[in-house]
This record gives structure tokens, C-alpha cells and sequence, in this order.
């Protein structure tokens, strides 16, 4: 027998040195077939239910036309099929892009045409939106159709072969997240990286076949994908739901013992309100919680007491799951004096100044990433790619300091960002509606503190001839996701404008004049 080539031992050596997510939920799959995997309001999908149907899905998906590297846009609310999709997607090796049903039409249209999807994917509640904004030739197909029936009933292969296995770093979804540009980029996440942002859950939080996760954010998030394939390929049960319904939620914490319960700014007063109602939980939750920057102490103490649990004092993106900085718990029943926070396993970082030189200690400068659980990268953006991963390490656009003892404190954003209620807000987004108005001069938008959701914008607005803010809000709300629309304008002169230098409006000088 011929000894191989060099390449074809280091491709069988590189091969043999990977896993792809599709094999490790197979896997689990065979070592637990009988254990609880997805549970909606009413139904219940063993592991080897989901898996069988996931092979159906498959095998159809491949006879409609589908194959390795192909988009397939998913237009849907949160519901099993989602996740069947994307566990599908990763045996085939096609890429999920997963839309976000809170933007507006022009948005949404963008997202689709990024992507260029050989398939669309939508649920009969979004099927209305998908044919007003024309999304293009894809054949399309409705979730609860008898097209989608019939993809379902495909039959698998006897079994699953090996010889031609999905690259570990082939793409699995496009989470879309706001950029600078006023447009959300597709940040493209790998098998790869989700796998290893299973091992964070397992590394960090002790997380595995004990403790369910209840999918209330939307799938369209990270933190919704990312912690529900965790929880699958680390064995235990996620509950599909609906949007945020709080008297499951407490019922599911009477009778389940749950890993991390995600909280964000915008649910955790109703959270609050309804566990004092119901006298939840019988069973504390490792863990709850998200991003305590934005949250009023307060209500870090209350709601910490009440579940008898400790806060997730989280840092993460979209472009970097959970790290690089989400390894640090409050305490329960205590308004924290310090939101520090400690590094996350399975990445190294690093904080430089604007020459890319390490800062010392107690000094702030950029956060810079390196880990498996990257993504790979924005979809069809080579300009975006090639600055922000420069040096061979990805640059967050977030400012840290790192003290003596090793905990780091978020100073600022470097790119401007608004974050309220879970979600990403850049104030260009809304600028550029704003001055698309004939009436406006200039405006600027900036962040306020919000008790509800963490942060809102507000727009600072300069015009050139009469207009209301009602007037100025209807114009928003056809142009933009509700969530984005200001929550407050407030008239000011042009040249009262702040500005450096070079003209730019300085936001932290508006931020420091705002009362």
C-alpha cells in the first residue's frame, strides 16, 4: 500500500483533531435517547425523537436543493421546528440566517439580499411581512405547510456517513447584529465556535444534563442559539417558548432545576413582580441574569433574594458568545458595590491603546479577543473583517481596565452603543433616518439611563424649518425597529451642537449637559 502524501496525512490529521456540532449531537442523542430534549407549551421531544426528526429534516432539506454553504433565511417566532432547522442546517453544512422579525421592512429586506439565500423559511405569523417586502426568487416555504410536512417526512439515510464529514468551521448561522453603518452585519458563527461555547457553559458555570433552559429570548439572538444548542449537546432540556410568558416561567420553576435563567433589562420588574405573585421558585436556578452594568443595584438584590441565586455578571457578543468577560456571579440578596468582572475560560485577551501597545494596570484600553468561540466573521463585509480581526485578534470596540488582581471593569464603548433591553442600538442607525427628513439640519442621538430597559436613545435634533417630535416619531417608527425609535427629542440650535475638533459631535458632551 502507498504511504500517503504529506498533505493527505496532515488533512487526515487535521480532520481527525476536529468535531463537528452535528456528530456531538448525534452522540448524545445515542447515550440518552429516552431523556427530555425540547418541550414546548405541549409537546415533548425525547433525545432520540429529536434526532430521528432531525435526519428526516435533513434528508429533505438535501432533496429540495439544498447543500453545504447554502443560506437558508428563517423568518420565525421561537418554536421547535426552529431548532430542528438549525440542528438540520448542521448536518448538511448549510448556514441558518436567522431574521430578526423586530425590524423594519427596509431592514429586513437588507438582511435577506446580505446573505443571498438559496431558501427562505417563515411561519405563517411572519408570512405577511416576507411577501410585502418582495424578498427575491428563493423558493420559499411556510412552517405548518404541507411543502414543510413533506420535507419532514423525507427518509434519512440508513445511516450517517462518515467519509465526507461537515468541516468543523463550516458556518451554522448568521445572527445579525448592528453595525456602524446604520445596517446590521451578519456575523457568520461557525460550528466550531458554538461547540466551544457549549464547553464555556460546562467550563464556567458547571452547566450540563441536570439543568434545563427556558428559550424565551428570541432565536434570532445569540443568547437564545447559543445557550439552547449548549444545553443540547451537553444533554439537558430546553423549553421553547413563545416570547417571555411569566406564568410558565415561574410554573417551570416549581418543578425544574434550571441552569442559567436569562434576565435583561426591559423583564426583570415583571420578573419580580410575578415571582413574589406565584411564591416562585421550590427550585433555585444556578444562576440568573445578564449584563448588571444596566441594571439598577436594587433590583440586582431583589431579584438575586427572590430565586435564591447568584447574578450573571455577563460581558459576551454575538461575535464572542458569553467571553470574554462573564466568569464572575453576584452574590444573591446583595446590591453589588462592584460590577467587576473575570475573564471567561477558552479565550486570551488583551488591552491596548490606540497604537495597539498593552496598557498597564488600572489603565483603560481596547479589549482584543482570541478563542475558539469566535465567530468567523461578517458575512460579505471584507473591509469590516479585515480591521477588526487585525494582528490576528479580534478587536471588541469596548473599553476595559484590568486591575491588580486580575478583574476587569467596563470603562466605555468605543464604537458609540446603545444597548437597551437585550438588544444593540448604534445611534448611526437612527441618525440616518433622522437626517433623511427634509426638516432636519443635524441631529445626534445619545444614551439615557433607563430604570425598565438599562438604556434608551434620545435624539438631540437641529432643524432647518418647523416640525414636531410627534411628526419626528411617526417618521421613525416606518423606517425602524420599534425598539430604536427615540424615546425622547429634544430641539436644540445648530451651533449648540458640541463638536471636536474635526467636526465631529461629541455624544459624551451631550450625554454630560443632559438633565
Amino acid at each position: 500500500m502507498r504511504a500517503p502524501t504529506a498533505k493527505a496525512a496532515g488533512h487526515a490529521i487535521r480532520r481527525a483533531a476536529s468535531v463537528n456540532l452535528a456528530e456531538l449531537f448525534r452522540q448524545r442523542a445515542q447515550a440518552q435517547p429516552q431523556a427530555p430534549a425540547l418541550r414546548d407549551a405541549v409537546t415533548t421531544l425525547s433525545y432520540a425523537e429529536l434526532a430521528q426528526r432531525v435526519r428526516r429534516l435533513a434528508a429533505g432539506l438535501r432533496a429540495a436543493g439544498l447543500r453545504g454553504g447554502d443560506r437558508m433565511a428563517l423568518l420565525s417566532e421561537n418554536r421547535i421546528e426552529y431548532i430542528e432547522l438549525e440542528l438540520a442546517a448542521a448536518e448538511i453544512g448549510a448556514v441558518v440566517a436567522c431574521l430578526n422579525w423586530r425590524l423594519a421592512d427596509d431592514e429586513l429586506l437588507h438582511c435577506i439580499r446580505l446573505v443571498a439565500p438559496a431558501m427562505v423559511i417563515v411561519s405563517p405569523r411572519h408570512a405577511a411581512t416576507l411577501a410585502r417586502i418582495d424578498a427575491g426568487s428563493a423558493p420559499t416555504i411556510a412552517l405548518d405547510s404541507d411543502a414543510f410536512e413533506r420535507l419532514r417526512a423525507a427518509a434519512p439515510p440508513a445511516a450517517v456517513a462518515d467519509d465526507d464529514p461537515v468541516d468543523a468551521e463550516a458556518g451554522l448561522v448568521v445572527l445579525y447584529t448592528s453595525g456602524t453603518t446604520g445596517l446590521p452585519k451578519g456575523a457568520l458563527v461557525s460550528q466550531r465556535a458554538m461547540v466551544a461555547r457549549a464547553q464555556v457553559f460546562a467550563a464556567d458555570y458547571g452547566i450540563g444534563a441536570r439543568e434545563g433552559f427556558v428559550a424565551w429570548s428570541p432565536l434570532f439572538h445569540m443568547a437564545a442559539t447559543d445557550h439552547a444548542l449548549a444545553t443540547l449537546l451537553l444533554g439537558g432540556t430546553v423549553f421553547v417558548s413563545d416570547g417571555l410568558d411569566l406564568d410558565r416561567l415561574c410554573a417551570l420553576l416549581e418543578t425544574q432545576p434550571l441552569g442559567w435563567l436569562l434576565a435583561m433589562p426591559g423583564m426583570i420588574e415583571p420578573l419580580i413582580d410575578a415571582l413574589k405573585a406565584h411564591h416562585a421558585p421550590r427550585i433555585a436556578p444556578k444562576m440568573v441574569g445578564a449584563m448588571a452594568d444596566l441594571v439598577p443595584r436594587h433590583q440586582l438584590a431583589e431579584l438575586t433574594g427572590l430565586l435564591r441565586a447568584p447574578y450573571l455578571n455577563t460581558f459576551g457578543s454575538t461575535e464572542t458568545g458569553l467571553p470574554p468577560a462573564s466568569a464572575s456571579l453576584l452574590p444573591p440578596g446583595e446590591a453589588p458595590a462592584s460590577l467587576a468582572k473575570r475573564q471567561s475560560s477558552l479565550c486570551s485577551t488583551r488591552l491596548v491603546d490606540a497604537e495597539e501597545r498593552e496598557v498597564g494596570v488600572d489603565e483603560p484600553g481596547e479589549m482584543m479577543v482570541r478563542g475558539p468561540t469566535l465567530f468567523s466573521g461578517y458575512w460579505n463585509a471584507e473591509n469590516a473583517n479585515a480591521h477588526d480581526f487585525r494582528g490576528g485578534w479580534f478587536h471588541l470596540g469596548d473599553m476595559f481596565v484590568r486591575h491588580a488582581d486580575g478583574t476587569l471593569d467596563f470603562v466605555d464603548r468605543l464604537k458609540y452603543l446603545i444597548k437597551s433591553g437585550g438588544e444593540n442600538i448604534y445611534p448611526a442607525e437612527i441618525e440616518r433616518v433622522l437626517l433623511a427628513h427634509a426638516a432636519v439640519a443635524d441631529a445626534a442621538v445619545v444614551r439615557k439611563p433607563d430604570a425598565r430597559w438599562g438604556e434608551v436613545p434620545v435624539a438631540f435634533v437641529a432643524l432647518k424649518s418647523p416640525l414636531d417630535a410627534a411628526a419626528l416619531t411617526a417618521w421613525c417608527r416606518e423606517r425602524l425597529a420599534h425598539y430604536k425609535v427615540p424615546r425622547e427629542f429634544r430641539f436644540i440650535e445648530l451651533a449648540a451642537l458640541p463638536r471636536s475638533g474635526t467636526g465631529k459631535i461629541q455624544r459624551h458632551e451631550i450625554e454630560r449637559r443632559m438633565v
